[in-house]
């Protein structure tokens, strides 16, 4: 019989189980919305059918990429689902539009609608799948996040646009049908709902029209809004904790229990009996494994050990990891001579031991080791009454008790020996000398040759130890080298070719990763004398060097997206209606994370890149068709105006869908609930906040830049046979009751 106590793959089943279950639920979500603002049944099913068609079509090409399905491919598909359907809304709401207005062929509607759309359905699709081309130049670890995730949202991204141009409007001209003559009259509850709902509707539009209206006039207020968004933003990416990737709660707890140098591992093995007593007092606690002789941090000796704890599964338990690590921490604290910390293992495998931060000490003036030591320990006393650090230590001790061996180089030279002989002797009988291989069983096995315990155990052992000289004649070892008692470290560690001492922490409560590192860099420009420096390891290494491309990258998808609009609007002016209008939604982020307690960590910064082209999405619904009504003779204001309430409605159910979409990942619990809040906070905070007021100033801006680029272009801004004329109506409000 044996137990499990430490199995990535039981935190990835789960975890991956729970995003397909949140998957489902955003697919029931999403098509509650959907069929709550076309409130037929018939409509809805043409963008629940483009679901599947995207997400199936991802799937063959993420085989075809070589990518696996992971969390990071499951996450893009989870906000897939609320972005694919975009596409297939705006199609059906175009034709139902043209239905309202009296065509009596769906057909018909359909070929007229998407005349009109198709402009805006290319230029959304390229701007969405352009913000994730800049990601996939990403390195490291970094761009491995970045890649899988942006990537799979791409692909069904483009996936979904090829929908809405082929399948959606096939289906639209098979599915819907001429709206009746008493289309809209109520005829039961379910119609006096729906009656409701469109009345309210209609009368919201109205007043956002006014209200736009009131904006088209006071322009300076949508730019003082803008300025002030802009403000929010760099003030809360300033102060919102940092971090790489969450920590989640991997279902195990590791510790390390260093005893003082020289402990007989009979005392050690009492201590570690009494903390694995200690641990078992833990409800969650399943299973546990002790070990003396031994830790993840530490490494090898007679006074390390370590406790190795098993939680129970995620369901099974309220409290997450970080809880019991506390409660841990409080009921050893009373133990005394050991130095005892626990610390969840880390999220990604590979950079480390344990989920905090890691750095290490370097001694760059080659200075004696005692000093060394005494300035890390004064060091790390400073860093340890920081807030921010829970624990800061390191396993680093100069004071094992140990022989200096002296050889007398004369006497070695008249025996015809050299040192290295003598040497050589001692390190077979003492610390053991790999000397071959063997072949059985069809394996390879190392034959090593090391004296017999009791041959080794003391000083006087020496005395039966003989080297063979020159001539043949075995000579005592004790007559050519003399003992002397000394202290010093059980191991000198060298990085970056400096004399090192790793150091391992963990961030306190209500803190980030990103926070401890900020708090080292802070007290080593203190308390570290010239000639003593520091690096960070493992995975704060990586976090700090994916830190710095990010804002790099993240302005490279704003150029992309600026370029491509220039393309598309033939203007390197209007574009700008685009994207001045983002800080509103990007600060709309972090404005969420602060909230809700959420890190600025690689899963918000994805969800940034993302939200670029989302928030565009909506800008260039109004912009595109805007500026279809200024070519057709409307004036500028009279077109912002006509654009902004034509695609209000398309906007807010594409923007809420997606809104819902993201709530179960937003209120996850349980296992993976760090990385799936991550994503889903920020994301439903920027789209909701750059959508609600994203809608008043982009019409506003649309006249600035367009008014700005009609006075330095010489082209005309009408198509041929049009003119300006002056405020012409056009059918702006789908007023249409089902």
């Amino acid at each position: 019989h044996y137990n499990t106590l430490i199995n990535v793959n039981d935190f990835l089943d789960a975890s991956i189980e729970k995003v397909i279950h949140t998957l489902v639920e955003a697919f029931i979500l999403v098509f509650l919305v959907v069929f709550l603002f076309l409130q037929d049944f018939r409509s809805t099913l043409i963008p629940a059918i483009s679901v599947p068609v995207a997400i199936v079509g991802t799937f063959f090409f993420l085989n075809l990429f070589g990518f696996t399905i992971n969390l990071l491919t499951l996450f893009a598909l989870v906000l897939a689902i609320g972005i694919v359907v975009d596409d297939a809304i705006v199609v059906v709401e175009a034709v139902h539009a043209k239905l309202d207005h009296g065509y009596k062929s769906a057909k018909k509607a359909t070929v007229d609608a998407m005349e009109d759309i198709t402009g805006a359905i290319i230029s959304i699709t390229l701007v969405m799948s352009a913000v994730f081309i800049p990601v996939s130049f990403i390195q490291g670890s970094s761009g491995v996040f970045y890649k899988q995730f942006g990537l799979t949202l791409a692909i069904a991204i483009i996936l979904s646009a090829i929908n809405a141009l082929t399948l959606s409007p096939a289906l639209c001209a098979l599915l819907l049908k001429p709206h009746a003559p008493d289309h809209g009259k109520p005829k039961g509850y379910l119609q006096r709902f729906y009656t409701a709902f469109n009345t309210s509707f209609d009368l919201m539009t109205n007043r956002y029209k006014r209200s736009v209206s009131f904006l088209a006039r006071k322009q300076w207020l949508a730019g003082l809004g803008i300025l002030a968004f802009l403000g929010i933003l760099i003030w809360t990416m300033n102060t919102t904790p940092k971090g790489f990737v969450p920590n989640e709660d991997m279902g195990t707890i590791m510790s390390d229990i260093s005893l003082p140098p020289a402990t007989s591992q009979e005392r050690t093995r009492e201590v570690i009996e009494q903390i694995d007593s200690i641990v078992h007092t833990v409800p969650e606690v399943k299973n546990s494994l002790r070990i003396v002789g031994r830790s993840m941090i530490s490494g090898s000796g007679s006074s390390y050990g370590m406790v190795i704890s098993r939680l129970l599964p995620w369901d099974e338990r309220k409290r997450d990891v970080k809880a019991i690590i506390g409660e841990l921490f409080a009921k050893t604290a009373s133990i005394k001579g050991a130095k005892i910390i626990f610390f969840a293992p880390p999220t990604i495998q590979g950079f480390g031991t344990s989920g905090g931060f890691e750095f290490q000490l370097q001694d760059k003036t080659g200075g004696d080791i005692n000093k060394f030591s005494t300035t890390a320990n004064d060091f790390l006393a400073a860093l340890s009454k920081r807030p921010e650090v829970q624990f800061a230590s390191t396993s680093f001790n100069p004071n094992f008790p140990q022989y200096q061996i002296d050889v007398n180089v004369a006497t070695v030279k008249q025996a015809g020996l050299s040192v290295g002989d003598v040497l050589s002797v001692l390190q077979g009988y003492y610390g053991g000398v790999y000397a071959s291989n063997f072949n059985k069983f069809g394996k390879q096995y190392r034959v090593m040759y090391q004296a017999d315990a009791q041959y080794r155990a003391n000083e006087q052992t020496l005395n039966g130890i003989y080297v063979r000289n020159a001539r043949g004649e075995m000579a005592p070892i004790s007559n050519f080298i003399t003992l002397k008692k000394v202290y010093g470290p059980q191991a000198i560690s060298r990085f970056n070719l400096f004399t090192s001492i790793a150091v391992t922490g963990s961030p306190n409560a209500g803190f980030s990763s990103g926070d401890a590192l900020k708090a080292v860099q802070e007290e080593a420009a203190i308390h570290l004398p010239p000639g003593y420096g520091y690096e960070f390891s493992g995975l704060s290494r990586e976090e700090m060097a994916g830190g710095n491309q990010t804002i790099f990258i993240f302005l490279l998808c704003v150029i992309f997206v600026y370029f491509l609009l220039c393309a598309q609007y033939e203007s390197y002016i209007l574009p700008l209606a685009v994207l001045v209008s983002l800080p509103i939604g990007l600060a709309g982020v972090f404005i969420f994370d602060k909230i809700f307690g959420v890190d600025n960590n690689i899963y918000t910064q994805i969800t940034l890149i993302m939200l670029v082209g989302l928030l565009a999405k909506n800008a260039i619904l109004i912009v595109e068709y805007a500026v279809d009504r200024r070519r057709k003779g409307m004036s500028i204001v009279s077109a912002a105006i006509s654009g902004a309430t034509a695609r209000l409605r398309p906007i807010l159910m594409t923007s809420f869908a997606f809104i819902l979409g993201l709530l179960p990942l937003m209120l996850s619990t349980g296992v993976g609930a760090a990385g799936n809040k991550s994503i889903g906070t920020g994301a439903v905070g920027g789209m909701l906040i750059g959508t609600i007021f994203g809608i008043f100033v982009i019409p506003a801006l649309f006249i600035v830049f367009q008014s700005l680029q009609e006075r330095v272009s010489n082209k005309s801004p009408f198509e041929e046979g049009y003119s300006e004329r002056g405020s012409i109506e056009f059918p702006e409000v789908d007023t249409r009751q089902q």
